[in-house]
């Protein structure tokens, strides 16, 4: 049971700080078409809406009720579709990172067009690499959410499958059933604790 209490702030930790990541990356980027990353924002709702789910993931080991768990997996469930929404979005931005093409309306002088296409040459790497990195964040936040996903519900179908909730019960911890009956727990716990009988 500890050490499974133990992994879901670190979950939710895991998730802010993609989020923080995505919104530190947002400012340094400049738009090169109508409809690009920079144009939409992407990098700002994508950070906000890993934060918030990162929030919820944490409040989540501090409070393991039922309707705090079903909000959790909400969100998380919408936090996985905008993973796989950025990670389109960043996919695209990847293919149309080019910025050769700015050069060619500059002056006509031969050195001018040499520095130009070198400078460009650089911020193109800067973008490839930061969309690379995104992404890589992207499918990360994919997995915690869908991770964070399939334990809230498994404690919720846990939680049916022994008897009915009624409204008695919506108050009571689930979390901390789910941990233990997961597998292996029981033999961590044993190990770490020693056995209770």
């Amino acid at each position: 049971m500890c050490m499974y209490r133990s992994i879901i702030p670190v979950l939710g930790v895991i998730q802010i700080f993609v989020g923080l990541l995505n919104i530190g990356f947002g400012p340094g980027r400049t738009s090169m078409y109508p409809g690009d990353l920079t144009s939409l924002g992407a990098a700002y709702w994508l950070g906000a809406v890993y934060i918030i789910t990162g929030i919820f993931t944490i409040t989540l080991n501090c409070c393991p009720y039922f309707v705090s768990v079903i909000f959790a997996v909400t969100v998380n469930i919408i936090s996985s579709v905008y993973a796989i929404i950025g990670i389109v979005l960043y996919a695209l931005d990847l293919d149309n990172s080019s910025f050769i093409g700015l050069c060619q309306n500059s002056q006509p002088s031969e050195e001018y067009f040499n520095e130009c296409e070198l400078l460009a040459y650089i911020t193109q790497r800067l973008v490839i690499d930061m969309d690379i990195t995104l992404i890589v964040l992207a499918v990360l936040q994919l997995g915690v959410s869908i991770a964070i996903t399939v334990l809230g519900i498994r404690a919720l179908c846990g939680r049916w499958k022994e008897k009915g909730v009624n409204d008695t019960e919506i108050h009571q911890p689930i979390l901390k059933e789910v941990l233990m009956t997961s597998p292996g727990a029981e033999k961590g716990f044993t190990l770490m604790f020693g056995s209770l009988k």
